[in-house]
């Protein structure tokens, strides 16, 4: 499985090396409202939850769908900019109908085409979904329905409070690393080319053998072509161990890679280290993992992700909470299962990062 950019006939210096401000916002954001996914960011995390204010904690709740589960391609500019506020300005000059849909691809886990604020049936499906995330989720998706406008004017505001609270400074200490990793980078891509480049990215990315495609191990599959507006890598210092790889039909593909990879602390032994390991060993039940890595989701919304039935989604739910792998909580009439990470963690470093990369 992987996740490839076409960039046949692309020249080498179309492929930039650029840090982002709404980018590291977004991967702090990620951070705060996830921080399982991230153990050596764990006091950094508490430290800052702990200062903010009341309001803009309750905030952040209501719009984390955006950036906790999965990061929303709103949070991605292919174009990054030099500070947060003309980032921002760029989202403004964006139409409802773009805006709308890629905010809610993160809920509908598939593009929602044509756009809900247009199509009754793409409305209600969005409804039905934002609901078993509970009514923070289906609160704010209302609201954003009803008047994007506004909504849209409460989310830029947002992400300036959070400048105020905690990323002008944060920003301010990685910036200097960011732009110097950023400038090694094309550095490596003009003098020992591309292939050297991307190993400096990731062990997880590679060129094809035809030199057409960039290559990315995950465990998902995807397509995106890079045109002649180019391909845009973005270092991070808080997203280890994702790896983003924005392949939006219609959108800039765009790249979001750690600039560093704290190592995960070791846990003890478990007696049932065989059963859990034979569990996950299933090609759908790992595939299963990647999403519930991310979030909680009902088995109505697996199934049609991975296109299966609710009943073979039930089977695979079964063996891997036998196994002790998953947490299930109920929320009304929906009942949601999420990956337990800090177990996880404890089988293995490698499989912990393979999932959430």
């Amino acid at each position: 499985m992987s996740v490839e950019i076409n960039i046949a006939g692309l020249p080498h210096e179309r492929i930039l090396f650029n840090p982002s401000p709404l980018a590291e916002l977004g991967a702090m954001l990620h951070v705060l409202s996830e921080p399982g996914h991230h153990p050596g960011l764990h006091g950094w995390a508490t430290a800052t939850a702990s200062g903010l204010r009341p309001d803009l904690a309750d905030r952040l709740t209501e719009a984390d769908f955006l950036w906790r589960s999965a990061r929303s391609d709103l949070l991605l500019p292919a174009a990054p900019r030099a500070t947060l506020a003309e980032e921002l300005d760029d989202l403004d000059r964006m139409d409802d109908e773009k805006f709308v849909a890629a905010a809610f691809e993160v809920t509908c886990s598939s593009q929602p085409e044509p756009s809900p604020l247009i199509d009754a049936e793409q409305r209600a499906r969005v409804r039905e979904l934002s609901a078993a995330r509970g009514p923070r989720q289906a609160q704010f998706t209302d609201r954003m329905l009803q008047n994007p406008a506004a909504l849209r004017a409460w989310l830029r505001r947002l992400m300036e409070d959070c400048e105020e609270a905690f990323f002008a400074d944060n920003w301010q200490r990685v910036r200097v690393q960011l732009a110097t990793d950023a400038r090694h980078k094309a550095d490596l891509l003009r003098r020992k080319g591309l292939a050297e480049a991307m190993a400096a990215v990731s062990t997880a990315v590679s060129v094809g053998a035809d030199g057409t495609r960039i290559v990315f191990d995950k465990l998902q599959d995807g397509r995106a072509t890079a045109y002649a507006d180019g391909l845009t890598f973005i270092p991070t210092a808080f997203g280890w161990p994702h790896l983003i790889v924005l392949n939006r039909p219609g959108w800039k593909p765009m790249v979001q890679y750690p600039v560093a990879t704290p190592e995960l602390p070791k846990g003890p032994a478990l007696q049932l280290m065989q059963q859990r390991m034979e569990a996950l060993a299933h090609p759908v039940r790992m595939q299963l993992c990647r999403t519930l890595a991310r979030g909680p989701h009902t088995t109505s919304e697996l199934a049609t992700v991975f296109g299966l039935t609710p009943p073979e989604v039930s089977r695979h739910i079964a063996v891997m909470k036998k196994a002790g792998l998953l947490s299930t909580r109920r929320r009304g009439r929906y009942v949601l299962h999420q990956l337990d990470l800090p177990l996880v963690a404890r089988l293995g470093s490698d499989f912990l990062e393979t999932v959430l990369r």
